[in-house]
């Protein structure tokens, strides 16, 4: 069986450094918000929409994207 990987940081260190992270979809740069979520884990957040061409008609698409640092949903709460 596989070991947990273990968190590099703290709560705290997140909180007072985390900056929202820019992701480009399809040539649209948007910003994932810092965010603690409810299951205790921390990461970036990003809800929108945007348009993509789909063999030349554009449709409408909902981007819903979590980035989750990997082994903080173990860490101490503060």
């Amino acid at each position: 069986m596989a070991s947990k990987t273990s968190c590099p940081i703290t709560r705290q260190h997140f909180k007072e450094n985390a900056k929202a992270v820019e992701v480009t979809i399809n040539g649209v740069p948007m910003l994932a918000e810092v965010k603690e979520f409810s299951t205790g884990s921390l990461g970036w957040y990003l809800n929108g929409k945007t348009t993509i061409s789909v063999g030349g008609t554009p449709v409408s698409v909902q981007i819903g994207m979590n980035l989750t640092i990997v082994g903080s949903k173990e860490l101490p709460k503060e």
